[in-house]
């Protein structure tokens, strides 16, 4: 467990923090640039699950609101080791208490520092360009597998964390509940032990630049990629068996995005079973065209199962 805002006074900072000034700090936050690129090899293999399958269902939409892309996605934000405000992806997955969200393991821990989170830690579903249409979330817990937090394996690079209930800033020092995360926005679902999917579809935040120095995404608004899956061979992240998906995103801003199986645009759901934690170009052409995940396996299935049974509450 990684504890976060641990009390309804700390969450009520983080959250006026983040609001404060017209959500000058959201709008001011950039995407963070911590272990975003790694030299990469597609394989030709299959990984092998550790266990039966798995899986939860997903959690629809309660609302149908204008446009393709789903609300469960969003900008997890938070203080770096550089006492600045940076944001990764996350999204909103389908649990007991309806307060769980996912994202890469390193936007959840300092892996700059010897030990401990990101401080200020909040979700923003459907975030776009300053907005935050279904409220701000404070992340009470996290939930990580140990051998990523006591020896950093990126085997093990996937959060899970409790959030409370979303507020709003109603008028200046005053917080509004909006209620239970995916009462809001829904939840995906999660499949662990899964053969690797013929393709998946990417969700995420993408801003930061190519290795050529281009930068063809923004970070304002939700991207999607749909692409084959395989076996990869990483260099420069300790990970023995990472799997990748053909992605033009940029690592920048796109580190925690979700990888969802089975998706479809009707409802806007499918299953989470991989999470951007690096990019890589892998044919030298200076254009990142692949995004790398841990393979979802059992280990990390008990990682969802704790946080999907933690209640947290109400702050506001």
């Amino acid at each position: 467990m990684v504890p976060l805002a641990p009390t309804v006074t700390a969450a009520q900072q983080v959250a006026r923090f983040w609001l404060a000034d017209g959500a000058a700090n959201l709008k001011n936050a950039t995407p963070y640039a911590v272990q975003t690129a790694v030299g990469g090899e597609r394989l030709s293999t299959d990984i092998v699950p550790d266990g039966p399958p798995a899986s939860i269902p997903p959690l629809e939409e309660p609302a149908s609101p204008e446009g393709e892309l789903p609300t469960t996605s969003g900008k997890v934000f938070f203080i770096g080791s550089d006492l600045q405000p940076h944001w990764c992806t996350g999204t909103a997955v389908h649990s007991k208490y309806r307060n769980v969200v996912a994202t890469a393991g390193h936007c959840l821990l300092d892996t700059e520092a010897p030990a401990g989170p990101l401080t200020k830690w909040v979700f923003v579903p459907g975030y776009s360009e300053g907005m935050t249409p279904f409220g701000l979330y404070v992340g009470k817990q996290g939930v990580v597998h140990y051998d990523f937090d006591d020896i950093r394996d990126y085997d093990r690079d996937l959060a899970f964390v409790n959030v409370y209930r979303g507020v709003v800033s109603s008028s200046p020092d005053v917080l509004t509940d909006t209620g239970r995360l995916a009462e809001n926005v829904g939840g995906q679902g999660v499949a662990f032990n899964q053969p690797l999917a013929p393709t998946v579809d990417v969700f995420g935040y993408p801003a930061g630049p190519e290795p050529d120095g281009s930068r063809p995404y923004t970070g304002e608004t939700l991207e999607r990629s749909t692409g084959p899956t395989s076996a990869m061979k990483v260099t420069g992240l300790p990970a023995d068996r990472p799997m990748g998906v053909d992605s033009p995103f940029t690592g920048e801003g796109s580190l925690g995005s979700s990888w969802l199986t089975q998706y479809t645009s009707d409802s806007r759901t499918g299953y989470l079973n991989g999470i951007t934690i690096s990019v890589s170009d892998t044919d030298g052409d200076s254009r990142y065209d692949t995004g790398v995940s841990p393979y979802f396996d059992g280990e990390l299935f008990t990682v969802y199962q704790k946080a999907s049974n933690y209640w947290t509450g109400v702050i506001a």
